[in-house]
């Protein structure tokens, strides 16, 4: 993290932590795609992200002192890392995902379809209801790493951190994702690798 974000994130915790509700606005804007788009890839109903976004936030303000120095975006996706595994034990195995993509064709079908439609001509729309079903497949831990590394571009040291295991364990998880989601989308990758 550069130098200057992390000293940009103190000064507006200490100005919240002095009163000023703006520097947490200010906060929680900076840190919302990165945050949001990691939830809502471990939690595929958007209503259910956004309550999981909000808690995070809670908690934070709650336990602020216990964020010293460092990487304050790491530290909110341990805590959203930590919510979406708590409520995915209290659910007991997970759902099956979704059987149908956001234009309702059958998932199933996209994945093995054979050429791009006409819809993934227009910005590519069914390609990325591929990939994002794809990624909702992942076993959670690989799946955790794989969102972390991309929607928040985390350092692996960090992820581990996070997920209370070993560097070479979340680079393995990384590496089984992606030879899962090259295996799962080899036909998309190509297509665009001829386009």
């Amino acid at each position: 993290m550069d130098p200057q974000d992390e000293a940009r994130d103190q000064e507006w915790l200490a100005r919240y932590r002095a009163g000023d509700i703006e520097a947490l606005g200010q906060l929680m804007s900076q840190y919302r795609r990165p945050l949001l788009g990691f939830i809502m890839k471990m939690i595929a109903d958007p209503v259910e992200a956004e309550d999981v976004f909000q808690d995070v936030w809670m908690r934070a303000i709650r336990r602020q002192d216990r964020f010293r120095k460092g990487h304050f975006l790491s530290w909110l996706f341990r805590i959203a890392h930590n919510l979406v595994i708590d409520r995915a034990r209290k659910r007991g195995p997970a759902p099956p995902v979704a059987r149908t993509t956001p234009d309702g064709t059958a998932a199933e079908e996209n994945i093995m379809a054979r050429g791009p439609g006409p819809d993934a001509m227009a910005g590519h729309k069914e390609l990325q209801a591929r990939i994002d079903y794809a990624v909702q497949r992942l076993p959670v831990d690989q799946r955790a790493v794989f969102v972390m590394r991309v929607e928040g571009d985390l350092p692996f040291k960090d992820i581990a951190r996070i997920q209370r295991t070993s560097i070479n364990t979340a680079l393995a998880r990384m590496q089984y994702a992606l030879a899962k989601l090259r295996e799962w989308l080899a036909e998309d990758y190509q297509l665009l690798a001829r386009e």
